[in-house]
C-alpha cells in the first residue's frame, strides 16, 4: 500500500504493459454493432474452447493499517494493553475513584512487554477502585461470552472485579467475580470467561475493580489485559467473527500479507519481523508501524496462516527485502537478513525436527504450513528500491530457489528497470494501480497484449474517486462498475492473470488514513451493526463466488462498450458475468446452450449510489431465472454489474 502522501503521483506509474502477445483468437469478441447501441445486445455462449482460468484469481491483500487489525479484525478489543510503540503513553485509559494511574517502567511484565500499568491507591480509600480500558473509541458489548485475561503483581489476596459498562452512562452490562491470590514477587496470570448483555452504543468501557482498603496507600500492576468476544472458528486469540465471516462470504481464494508497507518498516529495525509475531502474545515486543500507531502483533505469521487454513485461502507470505524507508540494504549487508529468510521459511516448511520447524510444533503448529507463493518485498519500484533491486531480487532469489524449489517466486516490481535484465522463468510479476473508474475501464484490453510467458499478480487495485480534490473516503457505483469492468478483462485473461486482490480491505472508521484514494471494501467501528459492506465488496464477492473454471469464447452483436461481458464454465454450470458502464438502461439476451434454467444476481444503483458507514442501501438482488429456448433476457439498469449462473 503507497503511502498518502505519494500514493496518487506513485500509483499513476505503477503499470506499464509487458511485451506484446494477441488475445488468443477465440475469446475476442465477434461484434456487429456500434459501441454504445441501446439496442439490445445478444451474446451467446459457445460452450466448447477457450482458456483455462486461474483457481487462484480472486483474493484479498491485507496490511495493519486503519486499525483493521488492531481493533479490527483481531479479536482482542483492548488498546494499548502491552504500552508497545512509541510513547503509547496512557492511551484509553483511565481510573476509576481513589487512585490514580501510571505507566510503570520498574515493573515489566516479560522481556518482550517492557512495562505495566501502575494503580495507587489513596490513603484512607475505601470502596471500590481501578481502571478502565476505554478499547479503540469504544468496547462492542454483544449478547454473549467474553474471555479474559490479565496479568497482576502486588500483594492482593481477594476479589477482582471485572465489567462491561457505558462509559458515559455508566450502565453495566456484564459484571463478573474472580478470585486472585497475587504477590509482589512476581506477575501472576489470569484467566476467565464471563456473559454480557448487549449494549445500545459503542461507547463503553471494560474496567478491572479492586478492593480499596487492601491496597490503601499502597501500588498494585497490571499487565497485558485481553479481552476477547467469540472469534471466527473459536481459535485462541482469534478473529473478530463478524467481519472474519464477512471476508469469508467473498470465498477469497489466497491472503496476500503481511503487507503491504508495514513489512517495510519506517527503518530497518521497524520492519515487520516474522520471529517477533509468534509464540504466546505475552513474548510479543509489538512495534511502531508504517502508518503511525503501534502494532501489537498479537495478529501475528501463525495468525494469518490459521485464518488462510479456516478460510480455505492460499497464503501468499511477503519478506523483507532489505528496503525500508529509512535504509535500504543490498549487497553483503543484505545477507544476514536472507538468512533470516530462510529461517522462517524454515519455521513454515520445515519438519518438526528441525530448529525452526520444532519452534513452529512448539508453538501448536505440527505439520507444515502449505505456503507455495513467496513475494520478495514490496513495491521495490517506489521510495528508492529500484536501483537495487534486480541484484536484490536475485540474491534473494538464489538463496530460497536453492532450498526450496518448488516455491514460486514473486517479484515487488512490474517496471523492466526494476528488474533483473534475464529475469528466472517460473517468477510472477506483481502490480499495483489504484485509478479513477474511467481509467480502469480504459485498462479492460491491457492484459490481453500480457506475454504468456510472464505470469500476473494484480497484489492491489481499486477505484479512487477524483471528483473531491480532497478525496471521499469511501466507495460508490460508479467505481465498483469500473472495478467490474476492469475484473471482466482480468477474468478473460485469467490464463495468464494469476491473482488479483483489491485493496485496502479493511477500515475502522474512526481510525481512517488513507483518505485520499479510498477503495475500502469493509468498513465498521465498536457500535452494534456498524459493519457496513461496499458496492465494491459486493462486486468482489459476486465475482469471486461465481468463478468458472475456463473462460469461453462469446459471439455477440456489439463491441464492449459500455456493456461488457465474459462467459466461463466449471463442468455443467454457466457463468455469465455483465457490467454496464453507463447511463442507459440495457437489454442483453444471453443464449447458453442445452440449460433451462439457474438464478441472476444483480447489483445497481444510482452512479454516485454509496453504501454510507451502517447504512448499506444497494445491495445484489438475486432472483430465479427460466430459459425460453436456451436463452436468457435480462434488463441491465444503468451502473449495474450483474451474474447470470444457469444448468
Amino acid at each position: 500500500m503507497k503511502a498518502c502522501a505519494r500514493s496518487i503521483l506513485a500509483a499513476a506509474a505503477a503499470w506499464l504493459p509487458q511485451e506484446d502477445t494477441a488475445l488468443k483468437p477465440s475469446l475476442a469478441p465477434r461484434a456487429s454493432a456500434t459501441p454504445g447501441n441501446s439496442s439490445a445486445v445478444n451474446l451467446t455462449v459457445v460452450t466448447s474452447g477457450g482458456n483455462q482460468s486461474s483457481p487462484l484469481l480472486y483474493g484479498i491483500m491485507f496490511e495493519e493499517m486503519d486499525h483493521s487489525g488492531d481493533g479490527g479484525l483481531h479479536g482482542q478489543l483492548l488498546q494499548n494493553n502491552g504500552f508497545q510503540g512509541a510513547n503509547p503513553g496512557l492511551t484509553a485509559y483511565k481510573p476509576i475513584g481513589q487512585a490514580e494511574i501510571m505507566q510503570d517502567y520498574l515493573y515489566p511484565v516479560s522481556g518482550a512487554i517492557t512495562s505495566s500499568l501502575q494503580v495507587s491507591v489513596e490513603n484512607g480509600a475505601t470502596g471500590r477502585v481501578g481502571f478502565a480500558n476505554t478499547g479503540y473509541k469504544g468496547i462492542p458489548v454483544i449478547n454473549s461470552t467474553y474471555w479474559c485475561e490479565f496479568w497482576m503483581l502486588g500483594d492482593y489476596s481477594g476479589e477482582i472485579i471485572l465489567q462491561l459498562a457505558g462509559s458515559s452512562n455508566g450502565n453495566i452490562f456484564a459484571s463478573h467475580n474472580i478470585t486472585v491470590a497475587s504477590s509482589q514477587k512476581n506477575f501472576t496470570r489470569y484467566t476467565t470467561q464471563f456473559n454480557s448483555t448487549a449494549a445500545p452504543d459503542g461507547n463503553n468501557e471494560w474496567r478491572l475493580l479492586f478492593n480499596a482498603s487492601k491496597v490503601s496507600g499502597g501500588t498494585l500492576n497490571f499487565g497485558l489485559p485481553q479481552l476477547f468476544p467469540p472469534t471466527y472458528k473459536s481459535r485462541p486469540n482469534g478473529l473478530r467473527d463478524d467481519i472474519a465471516q464477512a471476508i469469508a462470504d467473498m470465498r477469497p481464494t489466497f491472503l496476500r500479507f503481511p503487507g503491504g508497507n508495514n513489512l517495510e518498516g519506517l527503518e530497518v529495525d521497524s520492519r515487520w519481523q516474522w520471529n517477533l509475531t509468534i509464540g504466546p502474545v505475552v513474548e510479543r515486543p509489538g512495534r511502531q508501524s508504517d502508518w503511525f500507531y503501534p502494532n501489537t502483533d498479537a495478529l501475528g505469521l501463525d495468525e494469518y496462516l490459521w485464518w488462510c487454513e479456516d478460510m480455505g485461502m492460499a497464503p501468499v507470505l511477503a519478506v523483507w527485502d532489505g528496503k525500508s524507508y529509512g535504509d535500504i540494504l543490498s549487497g553483503n549487508e543484505l545477507e544476514p537478513y536472507i538468512q533470516d529468510i530462510l529461517h522462517e521459511l524454515e519455521y513454515l516448511l520445515g519438519a518438526p525436527n528441525t530448529t525452526y520447524g520444532s519452534l513452529r510444533a512448539k508453538n501448536g503448529r505440527l505439520k507444515p504450513w502449505p505456503v507455495q507463493y513467496v513475494e520478495i518485498g514490496n513495491e521495490d519500484d517506489f521510495t528508492g528500491g529500484c536501483a537495487t533491486y534486480p541484484q536484490r531480487f536475485m540474491q534473494i532469489y538464489n538463496a530460497v530457489h536453492k532450498n526450496y524449489p518448488n516455491i514460486t517466486l514473486i517479484t515487488s516490481v512490474s517496471d523492466p528497470k526494476c528488474l533483473p535484465s534475464n529475469p528466472p522463468p517460473g517468477i510472477i510479476y506483481d502490480f499495483h494501480y489504484y485509478r479513477s473508474a474511467d481509467q480502469l475501464v480504459a485498462m479492460f484490453h491491457e492484459w490481453d497484449h500480457q506475454s504468456r510467458s510472464r505470469p500476473v499478480m494484480i497484489g492491489e487495485y481499486g477505484c479512487r474517486n477524483t471528483s473531491d480534490p480532497d478525496g471521499f473516503y469511501w466507495t460508490y457505483m460508479q467505481c465498483s462498475c469500473g472495478e467490474a469492468v476492469h475484473m471482466i478483462g482480468l477474468e478473460r485473461n485469467s490464463d495468464v492473470i494469476k491473482m488479483a486482490s483489491y485493496a485496502p480491505l479493511l477500515q475502522n472508521f474512526p481510525y481512517t488514513q488513507w483518505w485520499v484514494c479510498t477503495p475500502t471494501l469493509i468498513g465498521f467501528d465498536s457500535s452494534p451493526g456498524s459493519l457496513t459492506l461496499s458496492t465494491s465488496y459486493y462486486v468482489q464477492k459476486m465475482f469471486s463466488t461465481y468463478q468458472g473454471q475456463i473462460i469461453l469464447p462469446v459471439n455477440s452483436t456489439s463491441s464492449f462498450g459500455p456493456l461488457y461481458w465474459v462467459a466461463s464454465r466449471s463442468n455443467s454450470t454457466y457463468f455469465v458475468k455483465m457490467a454496464n458502464y453507463g447511463n442507459d438502461n440495457r437489454t442483453v439476451r444471453v443464449t447458453v446452450p442445452k440449460t433451462t434454467g439457474g438464478l441472476l444476481e444483480m447489483l445497481s444503483g444510482p452512479r454516485d449510489g454509496v453504501n454510507r458507514p451502517r447504512n448499506s442501501t444497494i445491495q445484489p438482488v438475486t432472483q430465479n431465472i427460466t430459459a425460453i429456448r436456451d436463452s436468457y433476457t435480462i434488463q441491465m439498469p444503468a451502473w449495474s454489474v450483474a451474474v447470470l449462473v444457469v444448468r
